[in-house]
This record gives C-alpha cells, sequence and structure tokens, in this order.
C-alpha cells in the first residue's frame, strides 16, 4: 500500500507457562496454567507498546519476559523487511498541516511571558484560566494578521506550553505544579462515604478525584458475555469506570460508554482480578464503578486505588490491597526525565505515560503507551523501580485509613450461603413441577441457584432468611438421621399419638409417651393440629418409619405446663396428713 509509515513494528504475546516463558501462547495454555500474559510491540530500537496482566510478578520476572520478547520482535521486523524488498511500494507524500513558522513567532512574542507565568507552579484551575484568557488575547492581537491561518492560533499556542513546560522539566529541573521529578501530589483518602452501599472508597491525588462503589450480588447475576471460542461465558469480578463531563469542567451529554471508559475499566479489572478471592472463598458476583469526580491526569490509577478502599470498605477479603502510579516522560536526543504521578498537561505534552499497578509483593497490570522511539529495556527497568516506590508510598496512605478488609460484609449486602447436595438429589430440591424449591423461595424471600455439579447457591436479604433456607434445602435433599432435632408441624391427632410433618414429604410418629416426662391423660390437652414442635429422631423401626420424641429436649410447651400443674398437686398432698393419721392423732 502507499500509506507512509517510519519503519516496521513487531508484536508478540508472552507468557510464562508452568513457569517457562513462552511465544504466543494459546488461549488454552493461558487459562490453565499461566501466571503472567503480556503484548509487546516494538521497532529496531524501542518499545513502542506494554501491556501486563499478572499474579503478582516481580519486576525482575517482567523484565526478563521483555528479554525474552525482543528477538522474536526482530525476527517479524525482518520478514517485513524483507515483503518490503520483494514487493514494495513508494509511499505517498502527505502534507502536514502544521502552523507556519510565522505565525508560532508571533504568537511567541505576544505570548510567551504570559506562558512562563502561567504555568510557574500554579494549580490547574488557575493554569487553565490564565491560558484559556491569555488564547483570547492572542487569537484577538495575531489572528486578524493571519487570516488564512487564524484556525491556528490555538495550536500554535499549545505547541508553546509544551515546549515551555519541557524546557522547565530538561533545563530547570522543576514541574508546573513545583513538584520534584519523583514527588506525588498530596493524597487523601476516606471510606465509607455512602452508607448504604455496599462499599465505598474515595482516592484524591491532587486534582485527581475518583470514588468507587462496591456492590455484591448473587453468583447468577454475574456478566454474561459472548465470545469467539465460547457459545457463553460469565465474569463475576466486574469493573467499570465513568468520566462524566463535569470531571474536566465541561457540559455536554452523557452518552455510552467511550473507548477511553472502556479501556480505563478493563485495565483496572486486570490490577485487581489477581487479589479477588475465588468463588469457593466468596460466592458473590461483585461489581465495582469507579466514578471520576475531578480529573487531572491517572484517573485509571486513582480508580484502582479507590477500588482497593472500596472492597476492604465491603468486608471483602483480597489477597492484598493495589495500588497504581503513573510514570511519566520527557527526552530530548540523549537527556531525559522520568516525572512520578503525571498530570494532565505533562501527559499532553509528554513522551511517555507508563501505567503500572500492583501489590507489595508485585506487579498486576502495565499499560505502556509512547510518542517517541524512547523506550528501552534499560529505561523500562529505571520507571518499575520508580513506580516501586511511589506505589509502597500510596499503599501507606492507602492502609492509614482501612489497614484490613472489615471482618465481616456489610449489613446491606445479600446473604449467600454455598451448599453441596448429591447430583441424584437435585431433582428432590426442584420437586415436580418446581413445586418444592418454589415452596422454599416463597417463605423464605431467598433465591436460589442450583449448579448441575450439585453445588445450591443461596442469597438471602439477612442472616435469617438464609439460615431458614439452608435448613429447608438440607431437609428437601438429605434424609433424616438418627439423633437429628427438628422443628415440625401437627398434622394428625390420634388418642395415642401425633403425626408431625417436617416438609418435603418426611413425617414421623410421636408417641403420647414421648411427649413430655409426665402423665399425659389426654394427647388433647397439650397438642391440637397444626401446632410447631420441636422434636428429635430416635428411632427407626423395622418398616423404616421414623419415631420421634419431644419428652429428651424438655417436652412440648403445654405438656411443660401440665408437667408443673402435676407437681404443684403432689406436692401439695405430700403437705396434707392423710385420713388414718388424723383419726389416729384424734383419738
Amino acid at each position: 500500500m502507499h500509506i507512509p509509515f517510519t519503519k516496521p513494528i513487531g508484536a508478540v504475546r508472552v507468557g510464562r507457562y508452568k513457569g517457562d516463558f513462552i511465544v504466543n501462547p494459546t488461549y488454552h495454555q493461558l487459562e490453565e496454567d499461566c501466571d503472567f500474559g503480556m503484548v509487546i510491540a516494538g521497532t529496531r530500537d524501542a518499545i513502542m507498546l506494554c501491556e501486563v496482566s499478572a499474579e503478582e510478578v516481580s519486576e525482575e520476572d517482567l523484565l526478563r519476559a521483555v528479554e525474552f520478547a525482543w528477538p522474536h520482535i526482530q525476527r517479524i521486523i525482518d520478514l517485513q523487511e524483507a515483503l518490503y524488498e520483494k514487493a514494495g511500494k513508494e509511499k505517498a507524500q502527505v502534507p502536514l498541516f502544521e502552523p507556519p513558522a510565522e505565525l508560532v513567532e508571533a504568537v511567541r512574542e505576544v505570548a510567551w511571558e504570559g506562558i512562563c507565568d502561567a504555568l510557574n507552579g500554579r494549580e490547574k484551575p488557575e493554569r487553565e484560566r490564565m491560558l484559556a484568557e491569555l488564547t483570547e488575547r492572542v487569537r484577538k492581537e495575531v489572528g486578524p494578521r493571519f487570516p488564512e491561518h487564524e484556525k491556528f492560533v490555538l495550536e500554535a499556542v499549545e505547541e508553546l506550553v509544551g515546549q515551555r513546560m519541557r524546557k522547565m522539566i530538561l533545563e530547570e529541573g522543576r514541574r508546573v505544579d513545583g513538584r520534584g521529578m519523583d514527588e506525588i501530589r498530596p493524597i487523601h483518602c476516606e471510606v465509607g462515604l455512602l452508607p448504604r452501599a455496599h462499599g465505598s472508597g474515595l482516592f484524591v491525588r491532587g486534582r485527581t478525584q475518583v470514588i468507587t462503589i462496591a456492590t455484591l450480588g448473587a453468583p447468577k447475576e454475574e456478566q454474561i458475555l459472548d465470545t469467539i471460542l465460547t457459545e457463553e461465558e460469565t465474569k463475576r469480578f466486574i469493573h467499570q469506570y465513568n468520566f462524566p463531563p463535569y470531571s474536566t469542567g465541561e457540559v455536554r451529554p452523557i452518552r455510552y460508554p467511550s473507548r477511553r471508559e472502556i479501556g480505563h475499566g478493563a485495565l483496572a479489572e486486570r490490577a485487581l482480578e489477581p487479589v479477588i478471592p475465588p468463588e469457593e472463598e466468596l460466592p458473590y458476583t461483585i461489581r465495582l464503578v469507579s466514578e471520576v469526580l475531578e480529573s487531572n491526569g491517572s484517573t485509571s490509577m486513582a480508580s484502582v486505588c479507590g477500588s482497593t478502599l472500596a472492597l476492604m470498605d465491603a468486608g471483602v477479603k483480597i489477597k492484598a490491597p493495589v495500588a497504581g502510579i503513573s510514570i511519566g516522560l520527557v527526552s530530548e536526543r540523549d537527556r531525559y526525565e522520568l516525572l512520578t504521578d503525571i498530570q494532565g498537561i505533562e501527559d499532553r505534552h509528554g513522551d511517555m505515560d507508563f501505567k503500572v499497578a500492583g501489590t507489595r509483593k508485585g506487579i498486576t497490570a502495565i499499560q505502556l503507551d509512547v510518542k517517541k522511539e524512547v523506550m528501552t529495556p534499560e529505561l523500562m527497568a529505571e520507571a518499575l523501580e520508580r513506580a516501586k516506590v511511589a506505589g509502597e508510598f500510596i499503599l501507606e496512605k492507602m492502609l492509614e485509613v482501612i489497614p484490613e478488609p472489615r471482618p465481616t460484609l456489610s449489613p446491606f449486602a445479600p446473604r449467600v450461603v454455598a451448599l453441596k447436595v448429591e447430583k441424584e438429589r437435585i431433582g428432590d430440591l426442584i420437586g415436580p413441577g418446581g413445586k418444592v424449591v418454589r415452596q422454599i423461595i416463597e417463605s423464605t424471600g431467598v433465591r436460589i441457584d442450583i449448579e448441575q455439579d450439585g453445588t445450591v447457591y443461596i442469597t438471602a436479604p439477612d442472616d435469617e432468611a438464609a439460615e431458614r433456607a439452608t435448613q429447608m434445602v438440607k431437609m428437601a435433599t438429605t434424609d433424616l438421621e438418627l439423633g437429628q432435632v427438628l422443628k415440625g408441624r401437627v398434622k394428625k391427632l390420634y388418642p395415642f399419638g401425633a403425626v408431625i410433618e417436617f416438609g418435603f414429604g418426611k413425617e414421623g410418629f410421636l408417641h403420647i409417651s414421648k411427649i413430655a416426662d409426665a402423665y399425659i391423660p389426654d394427647i388433647r390437652q397439650v397438642l391440637k393440629e397444626g401446632d410447631e414442635v420441636v422434636v428429635k429422631v430416635v428411632e427407626f423401626d423395622e418398616l423404616g418409619r421414623v419415631r420421634v420424641s419431644a419428652k429428651e429436649l424438655g417436652g412440648v410447651p403445654r405438656a411443660q405446663e401440665l408437667v408443673k400443674e402435676q407437681k404443684k398437686r403432689l406436692q401439695g398432698r405430700e403437705g396434707k396428713p392423710s385420713s388414718s393419721a388424723r383419726e389416729r392423732r384424734t383419738r
């Protein structure tokens, strides 16, 4: 094709499969036993892109993966160059629309001092106000002198702002807000701001503010995905990132999520996924929503920090807290400066945005974007070391607010209980036409999800409903056992006993002698049909029928009252002398 480009780029995927690095692993290998995945692209001389998802890998392992990938990238470039030699075409010459040099000079004469003043250690709102006023003045003064190129006035001002910012960093050793090269903006953290949410965390870094809301749901509320490889795939941990217009002082409609929002949400999700408890330990669907309240750079990494705070506030026992930082770069020929915690203007006019997220143990996610061929493995090692120091500092600030996850889940979160029943008993739980499972749901107000392997998830609004539903599921899917204590209802009365119904087709017989530790002349004195009683399974007869007893548990309530009355009458008789004794005393 005739489309112009500077030079070829090679790209590979690297995974660590069973302890060894491999190139272009299959999806099966990535899912089976791969604790590290990286997509890396580069030219002959520099890394141009790097995306990493990992389970707390060290900086040294990451650099070894880059070194492993480099020869494979070069071979791909060799193939492209060989193809170009055989079938290459002359590239089209595309004119670049740049501000005329005369316009830039004219703008410089009017605006340079004002730009230097605006970038002299001021906060973003004041700096942007000064630059907006300056741009308007330049447009009025310079625009009429270049009527054909008036539209380039704003672009010329932006170019001069970038030149001034880069000169300050490389020649004067200071940044536009007065920070040092490795200095992080002031950090403020809070948790529990939204009292009715399951968890919430606010993370503020300078003029960047993000609040994350954590919501816990039932297992079957997980996200359903359509994929190429399988008909249907589900995801139980979800992170969504919203960047509303007001976060940058704009007024415009809020529509569907942009590609940027989707990408930032996915990056933070990858950073947090390795520390989320497995479903066996926490049978919940977890949804995080990060809302950017104010933006001045590195909101994706702020959302990682806010999400960690929200998860810990919700009582989710994450393996370790995760923090994120963005490292920038300004370079000119053989000079360069790495910038810790870049802000918006440094992202816009700098050469690199290197996002690194991880725990104290290691890296969980990386995203590298560069604008120039500057990133070498050596420079990456230096940037990773800078990110590690910054990440540990941020974690300390976060842990000052909430040192560990709360001991229990939020009281507003649903209660999820996971049970395992035999596959053969799933039909008993469902019942004919779903009668049994509907009965449990209607009587307790819970949600029940049944897996094919026999796992039953009960999602209840509170602990009491969860316990009641759990007992009913166990009753429906297990046989009665000797010594088991059960609550039942009197189904039918006989002169010599009562039939006790436990539900789900299970019954037991309570003999009159087993009702209480006392003589009961008439069973209707202590029981009536519909009464609730607590009994204990004491016998299975030769026909498999169940015999129960209430006597061993203190008796049924009305029988206990009858026992007390009998004891009083007995004590009264013992206190009075008999008639024969009275006659003897009379004689």
